[in-house]
């Protein structure tokens, strides 16, 4: 069976739970990710979880392993994560950043999207200036060429006019600027349920199908 590929690109802005909860959702939906890791988004998932990243030359197994318990140190406990319940029946793909040999940094590799999650403010302005100077600006540079879904998860306050004009920029090519900006109408009452907010979202922009919170209108 062909899996449905996604590119997921971690990258140096705060949110790090926002990007393990969205790898768990895409794992269980039977999604194959080729994930990439920014240095930066490392630095930032040891101060925010207190956990270590696998290195760039750990296997798919040890990032699968990760995945599916990161959330699960004592901070994470307690902001209402547990233990990832669904099954999982994808498969991972781990690419170093400065790897232009990868099958993403070509538009002749299909994929059923990318998404930058959480997407720093030098990620989404190298994007939007088509840089392309690591492999995660050259992907999403390709998913802009090809016209497949891009969806970009900055997790920035307050947004300058550049980072604004960058958004507005990255809109008219084609991207989904999906700001990490949860709603409340479904009643959190913990941070997990406002990650999951926030993942939900994004999934539903992949068209990766999801139970991760309820939508409006239902049960109404």
């Amino acid at each position: 069976m062909n899996q449905r590929k996604i590119v997921l690109a971690i990258t140096g802005a705060s949110g790090s739970a926002y990007a393990i909860r969205l790898a768990q959702a895409l794992l269980s939906a039977g999604t194959h990710i080729h994930l990439i890791v920014s240095n930066a988004a490392r630095q930032v998932a040891a101060q925010e979880l207190e956990l270590n990243m696998p290195a760039d030359d750990a296997s798919a197994d040890e990032w699968m392993d990760f995945t599916q318990t990161a959330l699960l140190t004592e901070t994470a406990a307690a902001w209402g994560f547990r233990e990832w319940s669904a099954d999982v029946n994808g498969t991972c793909a781990v690419h170093d950043i400065g790897d232009y040999s990868a099958g993403i940094a070509s538009g002749s590799f299909l994929t059923g999207g990318m998404v930058v999650c959480p997407c720093s403010m030098g990620t989404l302005s190298a994007i939007a200036c088509g840089s392309s100077s690591n492999l995660v600006q050259r992907s999403a540079d390709v998913h802009l060429k090809e016209r497949r879904p891009l969806v970009l998860v900055p997790r920035e306050t307050p947004l300058s006019l550049v980072a604004l004009e960058n958004m507005t920029r990255l809109t008219r090519a084609g991207a989904t600027i999906l700001p990490a900006m949860p709603g409340f109408y479904h009643r959190p009452a913990c941070v997990a349920d406002v990650v999951d907010f926030v993942v939900a979202r994004i999934c539903d922009h992949l068209q990766v199908e999801h139970s991760l919170t309820r939508r409006w209108g239902e049960n109404t």
